[in-house]
């Protein structure tokens, strides 16, 4: 399992300062960037990565304007041309009373799908070895 942090600032909220329902996605997808980052790896291999092929989100409850949030990633299957994950987001600093959470709260999960297509040709292909290795040490 792979974690991520993110703070929470105005520009990620509403006017009430909920965050917006989108950024949850976002935050998601910085998180597989890190995976491949956090290795000294660009997450593509020249004009071929990774698209979203299908995803399944579930809103549990709201981020607020300071909290710190983890999202948490997890490989479920792979294939050849294909990675399922799942993605959970956890509040784990309450911004509004500025206490750390002993009991995570989780307010976003997610399923996805990630195909890896070729843009040139506008295919998907095969994953290279080397990103297998990588996802499947996550």
């Amino acid at each position: 399992m792979q974690t991520y942090q993110v703070r929470i600032y105005f520009e990620d909220t509403d006017c009430g300062g909920i965050v917006y329902h989108t950024n949850y996605i976002k935050y998601c997808e910085r998180a597989r960037s890190e995976m491949f980052f956090a290795r000294r790896v660009q997450p593509y291999d020249g004009h071929c990565g990774f698209v979203v092929s299908s995803l399944e989100a579930k809103f549990h409850a709201s981020a607020r304007l300071g909290d710190v949030l983890e999202v948490r990633s997890r490989i479920l299957h792979t294939r050849q041309s294909s990675v399922r994950m799942e993605q959970k987001i956890y509040r784990i600093y309450n911004g509004q009373n500025g206490t750390e959470l002993t009991l995570r709260e989780l307010i976003f999960s997610m399923e996805v799908v990630l195909a890896f297509v070729d843009t040139a040709r506008q295919r998907v292909t095969k994953i290279p070895n080397a990103f297998l290795s990588l996802l499947q040490g996550v």
